[in-house]
């Protein structure tokens, strides 16, 4: 399966595209689109999305995963932000991905096995469950690969579920 990860933002969206198989994966690319503060907020949608349509035009992913977002004080903010990944949602649907959506607390909860853990502890599994040299930079681009890995192992949760109830098999114990 391979997963597009994003991580939405209007000044910084990151991606990541990792192959998975079995329960192993294998990170393809990743990195992030950025826009600058002065320009005007349609044309910095316009880029993200003309931006994340090339790259699911180059990877081909088979499904994506993109954070959910959390409130936060600043209204205008959040707004944005949500604009944002609305564009990134449009630009998965166009290119005729599913689209999953995970909250921060399940992103940590799926690498670290803590849902409150840390940016530098989430950062240190995916570094360390694609073998990486380094953690992928900006934290914008490493919190999108994180969302990848956490639907892989949400979605190969759910296809052994299905083998299983497939078999006859109607409880899990």
């Amino acid at each position: 399966m391979r997963i597009l990860g994003i991580d939405p933002g209007y000044a910084i969206m990151g991606w990541s595209v990792l192959d998975m198989k079995g329960n192993r994966f294998r990170a393809v690319d990743y990195g992030s689109i950025t826009t600058d503060a002065g320009v005007e907020m349609p044309l910095r949608l316009q880029h993200l999305y003309s931006e994340l349509t090339a790259v699911i035009e180059r990877y081909r992913p088979e499904e994506a995963s993109i954070e959910e977002l959390f409130f936060n004080n600043n209204a205008k903010t959040v707004i944005h932000v949500g604009e944002a990944r609305g564009v990134a949602v449009l630009a998965c649907v166009n290119g005729g991905l599913d689209v999953y959506e995970y909250t921060p607390l399940q992103i940590k909860q799926a690498l670290v096995g803590y849902g409150r853990a840390d940016k530098k502890q989430v950062q240190a599994m995916v570094k360390t469950i694609l073998n990486l040299e380094q953690v992928p930079r900006p934290d914008d681009t490493a919190d999108a690969v994180a969302a990848a890995i956490c639907h892989g192992h949400s979605a190969g949760a759910a296809q052994r579920l299905e083998k299983l109830k497939k078999r006859g098999m109607k409880k899990i114990i």
